[in-house]
C-alpha cells in the first residue's frame, strides 16, 4: 500500500450499524409489550412497602446504568453508547409509567389515570413540561413521585439526551470526514500519475540523481578535451607572425 492511499473505511463509520437500531427498536418493542401485559398492580396496596423498594432499587440501577453510558460518550470509549442511552431514556419513562399506574389503583391519588395508556401518556406530559391538567397527582404518593420525575428528568435525562445528541453528531462528522478521505487518495494518485508541464513523466528520485551525475560527468570530459589557454600564442600564432620566404 502507497503512501498516498488510506486503509478501507470500517463498515461501521461507512454506514449505520442496522443490526443494532433492529435490536433496539426490537427491546423497545419488548418493553412495550411487558408494560401493558405484566401484572403491575399485584404489587399496589398489597405489598407497599416491597412496591417502594422495588422502585428505589430499578430507580437507583437505572441512575447507575445512564451515568456509565454518558461517561462512554464523552470519552468515546464503549459499544454504541447512544443505542443504550435512548433504550435507557425509553426504559425510565417505563418505570414511572409503571408506577403511576400501581399508584392510581387506590382510590383518590390520581384524577383522570385509568389506564395503561393514562399513565404513559402522563409521564411524557411530565416530562415534556407541558402540563395539560386532564390528569392530575391528588395524593401525596403520586405527587411525590412526580416530584422525583421532575427532578431525574432535569438531572439525568436532560444529560442523557444531551450525550444522546453529541454521539448522533460526532458520529455523522466522522462518517463525513471518512467519505472526504476516501474520495482525496484517488486524487492525489491521478495527479502522481500524471504528467507535468512540459507534458513528459516525473522524473523519480533515483533518475533525478543519475541524471545530474551524468551531466557532471560529461562536463568534466568537456574540460578535459579542450586545450589549455595561458596567455601565450600557440603554434599557429607563431607561424602566421614570420616573414614569408620569398
Amino acid at each position: 500500500m502507497s503512501a498516498n492511499q488510506q486503509p478501507p473505511t470500517p463498515p461501521s463509520l461507512q454506514r449505520p450499524d442496522l443490526r443494532v437500531w433492529g435490536l433496539l427498536l426490537g427491546s423497545f418493542a419488548l418493553l412495550m409489550l411487558g408494560y401493558f401485559t405484566l401484572p403491575l398492580r399485584t404489587l399496589g396496596d398489597d405489598h407497599p412497602l416491597v412496591s417502594w423498594m422495588v422502585f428505589a432499587a430499578v430507580l437507583t440501577l437505572l441512575t447507575g446504568l445512564l451515568l456509565a453510558r454518558i461517561v462512554d460518550s464523552m470519552r468515546g470509549t464503549g459499544r454504541h453508547p447512544g443505542v443504550w442511552l435512548a433504550f435507557l431514556i425509553c426504559f425510565s419513562l417505563t418505570v414511572f409509567a409503571g408506577t403511576y399506574y400501581v399508584l392510581a389503583d387506590r382510590p383518590g391519588e390520581f384524577d383522570g389515570l385509568v389506564t395503561r395508556l393514562d399513565a404513559l401518556y402522563f409521564t411524557v406530559v411530565t416530562m415534556a413540561t407541558i402540563g395539560y391538567g386532564d390528569i392530575t397527582a391528588a395524593g401525596q404518593g403520586p405527587r411525590l413521585v412526580v416530584l422525583l420525575q421532575i427532578t431525574y428528568n432535569f438531572v439525568f435525562l436532560a444529560a442523557a439526551a444531551g450525550a444522546l445528541s453529541r454521539t448522533v453528531r460526532s458520529g455523522m462528522e466522522v462518517r463525513a470526514r471518512r467519505a472526504e478521505g476516501d474520495a482525496a487518495p484517488g486524487h492525489r494518485l491521478g495527479h502522481g500519475h500524471g504528467h507535468g508541464h512540459g507534458g513528459g513523466p516525473r522524473p523519480g528520485p533515483g533518475q533525478g540523481r543519475r541524471s545530474r551525475g551524468l551531466l557532471r560527468g560529461r562536463r568534466h570530459d568537456e574540460d578535459d578535451s579542450q586545450p589549455e589557454d595561458d596567455g601565450r600564442p600557440g603554434d599557429d600564432g607563431r607561424r602566421n607572425s614570420r616573414p614569408e620566404d620569398g
